[in-house]
């Protein structure tokens, strides 16, 4: 066996994120986690033939994109499909982000289903209307196939309507304070004819108002 690569360092403590780093006789940095250590006995001065260091290239690989990914979803709900796009930006392989995303699932870790309904709840606590909900979803790249469920029960919102106006307007209010109302509203995904529902039952004028 030829041998081609020595392991010239390997740190004794881990970063923030739990990486030893090693330097190979080549200049060649790796950051590996404790398994990837242990799993191939590694201590300073191992040589390796370059079958073995690929392996070792390999497996570190692996584990990055398993440990980054588990990071990423700590952080926040995301879909499997979002997921894997994030480990690709951060700069991981993308066949190896692709396995990464399929061992979360195999873990139970990551689950679109549960991910749309914490996406809806998450929008329903802050007061969205349906069409944000929507948008929300789509952001996270959630699977259409999981929106119907994860919407169906999806509260009318025109007491948060009201709550919103009531914060925003009051007798001296003109139109344009009302307008400007109507369109963060909008943004905020509530529908025109249920914001002027609610504004007609405050008392405010909105007959010369036309849906744009």
């Amino acid at each position: 066996m030829i041998l081609t690569m020595r392991l010239d360092s390997l740190k004794g403590t881990p970063d923030r994120i739990g990486r030893y780093w090693c330097t190979f006789s080549d200049g060649t940095r790796l950051g590996l986690y404790r398994q990837t250590v242990e799993d191939f006995s590694l201590y300073t001065g191992k040589e390796f033939s370059d079958e073995e260091f690929q392996k070792l290239r390999s497996a570190a690989g692996q584990m990055s994109a398993k440990m980054r990914a588990v990071r990423i979803v700590s952080a926040s709900g995301v879909s499997k499909r979002l997921l894997e796009e994030r480990l690709v930006r951060k700069g991981e392989d993308p066949d190896q982000a692709k396995e990464a995303v399929a061992w979360m699932a195999d873990m139970n870790l990551v689950d679109d289903r549960a991910t749309a309904e914490q996406v809806v709840r998450s929008c329903i606590a802050k007061g969205y209307g349906l069409a944000r909900a929507k948008q929300a979803l789509y952001e996270k790249r959630i699977p259409k196939e999981f929106w119907d469920d994860a919407l169906e029960d999806y509260p009318d919102q025109a007491e948060k309507i009201e709550t919103f106006l009531r914060a925003r307007l009051d007798a001296d209010s003109d139109e344009k304070d009302i307008r400007r109302a109507i369109d963060a509203l909008i943004r905020r995904g509530h529908s025109y004819s249920t914001i002027k529902r609610v504004l007609t039952q405050l008392s405010f004028d909105t007959e010369d108002f036309i849906e744009e």
